[in-house]
């Protein structure tokens, strides 16, 4: 199995694998067959940190599941290549958010309840719902570059999420666009401010 990931969706979580605190939500999204989705934090080797989401935006629940139960696993770049045709209240949505993401020509994805719907076929998306997008970036990506991506998905209209995923963690794609001297690194250990999250002397 590939090394997991961020924002990845896994399959064959089961009841008996929550904890006695889990919500009757968690417990009825894990009957249904729902899938959870990979979130940073640290666990044991034989686990990993997930979460799962209900009906309601509130509905969210962090727990561990173990990576011997793991039976599929799909991530947000994959889901780009779903046929939108599937999903017509989507489709109108989508398409000038991936014209955007191929003319930069970046590693992207659908997360959140976007990636999820598509993922599933379990309508999750409403008319207010952001659009969640990661970027994987590897390398450092420059401010001025990161502005024009910026500009660019908001001129879709759609309102749009994007996390650039670094070696180290994630950051917001409009905090670094917008020049500030320190931005939020959402990294497995923990959550710091820095000025470069490609560089990792910053937060060690």
């Amino acid at each position: 199995m590939k090394a997991l990931q961020a924002h990845d969706l896994l399959w064959g979580m089961t009841v008996d694998q929550l904890d006695g605190s889990a919500p009757i939500w968690a417990i009825e999204a894990m009957q249904a067959g729902h899938p959870v989705v990979v979130r940073r934090a640290i666990t044991d080797s034989a686990m990993v940190a997930v979460g799962i989401r209900g009906k309601a935006r509130h509905q969210r629940y962090a727990t561990q599941m173990p990576k011997a139960a793991i039976i599929r696993c799909v991530s947000p770049e994959q889901l780009v290549n779903i046929d939108l045709q599937a999903f017509p209240h989507l489709q109108q949505r989508l398409v000038g958010i991936a014209n955007v993401m191929e003319y930069f020509a970046v590693q992207w994805g659908y997360a959140g309840s976007v990636g999820f719907e598509l993922a599933t076929g379990i309508r999750v998306v409403h008319a207010q719902s952001d659009i969640d997008l990661i970027m994987r970036m590897p390398n450092y990506v420059d401010k001025q570059l990161a502005y024009q991506m910026l500009i660019q998905l908001e001129e879709t209209t759609e309102k749009v999420d994007v996390q650039l995923q670094t070696p180290h963690g994630g950051v917001a794609l409009k905090e670094w666009a917008r020049g500030s001297n320190k931005i939020l690194l959402k990294s497995s250990h923990a959550a710091v401010l820095v000025e470069n999250p490609w560089q990792e002397k910053e937060f060690r």
